[in-house]
């Protein structure tokens, strides 16, 4: 099962910058456990910070005997992730935004291996238009109701639209997002999905590394 762990500091206690070397930490601790794909989605930092976070998360991931399969995503900032040499980036499907191919000539012209694009849709009409526009990856969610702390936070699409989106996305990986949990993740493989991604959920690492 491929794994894509996405990143938020503030589920770490302290300060920002021991927020920041935490996260820097996870994400070694995720490398050394297999995870495939890291998204660096700290919305909130400018174009320096999240770009010194970048070079941090890259040094470990280098550092470690995983270096040739974690990949590392910078969300939404193609430009944090050219100048850092990251190994990819996610996007939206919201318009007018950058396409997977657009990212791709951007990598070439500076001299950067091919980046990993994956995209984030929440449709079966996104879906489509993710693949048309050739994305690597697409992330389809929520699958399952999303909760935080009991609190609802949106209500899930079902096991049969994800199904019907890794359909749709063919030969695309399609990732389930939202509401994945121990419990659920072999229904999302069931149902077609190359693999599962989230928050929290990787965020329990290593206490379920044994069980992912």
């Amino acid at each position: 099962m491929r794994r894509y762990a996405i990143t938020s500091r503030v589920l770490f206690p302290g300060s920002d910058d021991r927020q920041r070397s935490a996260l820097v930490e996870q994400a070694a601790l995720w490398a050394a456990d297999g995870v495939d794909f890291v998204q660096l989605r700290e919305k909130d930092l400018d174009a320096g910070q999240l770009a010194e976070l970048a070079r941090r998360m890259l040094e470990r991931l280098h550092g470690s005997h995983t270096r040739l399969r974690t990949r590392l995503l910078i969300n939404s900032r193609l430009d944090v992730a050219v100048a850092t040499g990251a190994h990819g980036v996610h996007l939206t499907s919201a318009p007018g935004q950058l396409t997977p191919v657009q990212v791709r000539e951007v990598y070439e012209t500076s001299s950067l291996p091919r980046p990993v694009v994956s995209v984030s849709c929440h449709s079966l009409a996104e879906v489509e238009q993710a693949r048309h526009n050739q994305a690597d990856i697409v992330l389809f969610g929520p699958v399952f109701e999303k909760s935080v702390a009991g609190e609802f936070i949106a209500s899930g699409q079902g096991l049969e639209t994800l199904k019907a989106a890794c359909a749709l996305a063919a030969p695309v990986s399609v990732f389930a997002l939202g509401g994945v949990t121990l419990e659920n993740a072999a229904e999302c493989l069931a149902a077609g999905a190359a693999g599962i991604a989230g928050i929290r959920l990787f965020h329990d690492l290593p206490e379920q590394r044994d069980k992912l």
